[in-house]
């Protein structure tokens, strides 16, 4: 037994994944915490990097994890590099009450993830993952073409563990040419990313490189000073793009909303189900589906949680869906509600049919320039309707100044791509 696999720690965990139960045991000499020393036999294509740095931290970090498998079971597990390892342990306290497993480590490849996911992410029994990779493997030269060939590779693997194993996958965030890292191929591994995920419902895909890009593409200097790593503003950015996935999937924000309507305004959504609303045709807004009782739409895009209405990302990338209220308002009223966006997420709040655009708007506009609006936490829309005009502000800034408005109509929903959710939403009606 050599000095590195005498320091990991015999334990046997049984994890169940659906219907079936799985035992996995791994003793002491089962950890491999020693870098490869050829590529001979290794799953995967592509670069590992094999500097004296990197081989000492590389048996470093996962010496330490093996001591600490057993402690470490049932986290959300962080798999990346220096950017997933710069966040710290415990990922800098951004997921209060969540257990977390920090497992990135600076300078690794896909490849090399993909080598170590068995004894450092899997033996965890993770209750999910989030994965931010590809980076490095630009630097040493490999095409975008291989490193998506090694996603492939661990998102299969994480799939055969668990089928119903949460998966966040990160886009690549952007970097800048000086650093090997030129936009055009990070948008090109992205783009294969979106590709091998599609269609898949067990996989969220979050748009982050939008979130850190400037108008060339790449980084910017005030959240990632070196143009690779982000800083503290990067890390929050990050943290914030998360958040809203992390509550859907019920790791964060778990309780109810205790939330009580202002004197007057009575709630279009009871917190608790989909009542009062459903399908209409688009065309003739005949009504298709009614969701009374029901807390998940009839296609699944729809959820009612904890006091949030979420409109689910779409595992194609982008589909258009709009779920209306079973009633017209044909007085004048004002609606009021509040709505978080994931990055570059797309939706519409319908008033009475005509769409007032809701969106991650620093992003994906079209009001860009809105100083109060909060990227990736709740916003407040409010909606004035008189005289068959509607003025329509967001946190106090006016998006639309008069909104031409038919004379009765439902109030409307959409999802389009991104998450989407809207909570605390109360109509007042005038006399």
């Amino acid at each position: 037994m050599n000095r590195t696999s005498a320091l990991a720690i015999m334990f046997a965990v049984i994890v169940s994944t659906g219907s079936q139960t799985h035992s996995f045991a791994v003793a002491e000499d089962a950890v491999h915490v020693d870098l490869p020393a050829t590529d001979d036999g290794l799953p995967g294509a592509g670069p590992i990097r094999r500097y004296d740095w990197f081989k000492n931290l590389w048996i470093q970090k996962r010496t330490n994890w093996a001591r600490q498998i057993e402690k470490d079971q049932k986290s959300l597990v962080f798999l990346g590099d220096s950017i997933t390892q710069g966040w710290g342990d415990d990922m800098g306290g951004s997921f209060s009450g969540v257990k977390v497993a920090n497992r990135g480590i600076s300078g690794d490849t896909t490849r090399g993830m993909l080598i170590r996911l068995k004894d450092d992410v899997l033996a965890l029994n993770p209750t999910g993952i989030v994965l931010l990779m590809g980076t490095n493997d630009l630097e040493e030269g490999a095409d975008p073409e291989v490193i998506a060939g090694n996603l492939k590779l661990i998102l299969a693997e994480l799939k055969k563990y668990n089928p119903r194993l949460p998966i966040i996958l990160c886009q690549v965030f952007p970097s800048s040419g000086s650093k090997k890292r030129p936009a055009d191929k990070i948008k090109k591994i992205n783009d294969l990313y979106a590709a091998a995920v599609k269609g898949d419902a067990q996989i969220t895909l979050i748009e982050t490189w939008k979130l850190f890009a400037d108008d060339h593409g790449d980084a910017k200097a005030a959240e990632f000073p070196d143009l690779l790593h982000p800083n503290a503003l990067g890390y929050a950015k990050w943290a914030a793009a998360l958040r809203p996935i992390l509550a859907t999937l019920d790791y964060l924000e778990t309780k109810d909303d205790d939330f009580q309507p202002e004197p007057g305004f009575v709630s279009l959504f009871n917190g608790k189900d989909l009542t009062g609303w459903g399908f209409r045709d688009q065309k003739t807004q005949e009504h298709q589906a009614n969701f009374d009782g029901k807390s998940v739409s009839s296609d699944g895009r729809y959820v009612a949680k904890h006091g949030r209405i979420i409109v689910t990302t779409p595992p194609e990338g982008r589909r258009v869906e709009q779920m209306w209220t079973t009633r017209e308002f044909p007085r004048d009223f004002t609606l009021k509600l509040e709505f978080r966006a994931t990055p570059n997420a797309d939706s519409g709040v319908f008033i009475r049919r005509p769409q007032l655009q809701c969106r991650d708007y620093p992003i994906a506009g079209p009001y860009k320039n809105l100083k109060q609006y909060k990227p990736q936490d709740w916003n407040e829309m409010v909606v004035v309707v008189k005289g068959g005009v509607a003025h329509c502000t967001c946190n106090g800034e006016v998006l639309e100044e008069a909104l031409k408005l038919p004379e009765t109509g439902p109030i409307g929903l959409e999802g389009d791509c991104g998450q989407m959710e809207y909570r605390r939403i109360r109509l007042m009606e005038q006399p």
